[in-house]
């Protein structure tokens, strides 16, 4: 049930002997052969299974052809892990951070492996959750980011995540910015949705936190012995200081209810249809009691995150398009960035009928 490493995807392997001899003169105590395995999922950073000797490490870099520096700040996400991870235990352990070009040709950074489940488009082998199982677990889901959201940010010493102040103004200007930038000839325009959003911003959050930024299902370690336990979170590269309200918007962009619309279901990657689970709605007024923030506006993070999931999207097509990539699973984003155009707009043109009927 464990998520598993496999052989190195053609064109995204790594010199092994540069890389043991740096691993060997920097983390102390490793000792024997090196073995290098690829864990396949994932559309972003590049993640490899490194074991040496008896240990096992995990290794993130950026993924070949990527230009897109903020995304991919390797750096940045291992000072996340070292600042953070005293304050929320759910974080790996980082080990060693290098930006030596002469290693593999780019930074990249070596953390513990945090052994267990994570959850993809469809539930492994031998593992169920009753509908009672499934409801909990999204409650623990959603208990473990309002944690997260809770973290005194200046007293921890994480302030230097970001500037909580016009938060939600740079995320619209600068997803936008970057959509534009990596729109290809046959992806929508998107300006309708952009627009709506930059229209309608709400104002700065009073009560700023730490945002995840990926905060989902399939970046969640579950306890093998237990999987109804998270024992883990992944994927800190684009952490920061922010509307917390943001961050949850983000992360039920992914979530595809079981009775979503049969194009949104296409989309879907985790198992968040399950018989049981909560629904959007649910979550969202859940978050609203457990932290006593207001939730009625909502639709507009919502939307937002359709929009930001759509931009991280075709980011990873365009580089497809123009051949810095050849992972065939890219090809298909193209119809994910349509189809969550369409799941955006709708929020525009709820509005606008509103507004008329007004």
């Amino acid at each position: 049930m464990k998520d598993t490493a496999q052989t190195i995807r053609d064109g995204e392997g790594l010199d092994e002997g540069k890389l043991y001899d740096c691993l060997v003169a920097n983390i102390p105590g490793l000792s024997g052969p090196l073995t290098l395995t690829q864990f396949p999922s994932g559309f972003s950073n590049l993640t490899y299974l490194v074991r040496v000797g008896e240990t096992e490490m995990v290794l993130r870099r950026p993924p070949f052809g990527a230009k897109i520096k903020s995304a991919h700040d390797m750096g940045r996400e291992y000072r996340i892990l070292s600042a953070l991870r005293p304050h929320f235990p759910y974080c790996p352990e980082p080990l060693y951070f290098s930006e030596d070009p002469e290693v593999m040709g780019c930074p990249f950074y070596i953390m513990e492996r945090m052994d267990g489940i994570i959850l993809r488009k469809e539930l492994p082998k031998g593992l169920a959750y009753t509908p009672a199982q499934a409801k909990g677990l999204c409650e623990k889901l959603l208990d473990v980011q309002v944690a997260l959201h809770g973290i005194d940010v200046e007293k921890a010493g994480l302030d230097f995540l970001g500037r909580p102040e016009g938060y939600v103004k740079r995320q619209v200007e600068g997803w936008s910015r970057r959509y534009r930038n990596a729109r290809t000839d046959d992806a929508p325009d998107f300006e309708a949705v952009m627009g709506w959003l930059a229209d309608n911003m709400p104002p700065d959050t009073s009560r700023p936190a730490i945002v995840h930024n990926d905060y989902k299902l399939d970046n969640i370690v579950l306890s093998e012995a237990n999987p109804m336990e998270i024992i883990g979170v992944l994927d800190w590269e684009m952490a920061t200081y922010g509307d917390p309200l943001m961050d949850l918007g983000n992360s039920l962009a992914y979530w595809v209810e079981k009775d979503d619309p049969e194009e949104m279901q296409m989309v879907r990657l985790m198992p968040t249809n399950m018989d049981g689970a909560l629904s959007r709605a649910e979550m969202v007024a859940r978050y609203g009691r457990l932290t006593g923030r207001d939730v009625s506006g909502f639709d507009y993070y919502h939307c937002f995150g359709l929009f930001r999931l759509a931009v991280i999207a075709q980011q990873i097509y365009q580089r497809y398009h123009k051949g810095l990539t050849r992972d065939k699973r890219f090809a298909m984003l193209i119809f994910a960035v349509q189809i969550l155009e369409r799941a955006a707009l709708s929020y525009v043109l709820n509005q606008k009928s509103t507004d008329h009927g007004r």
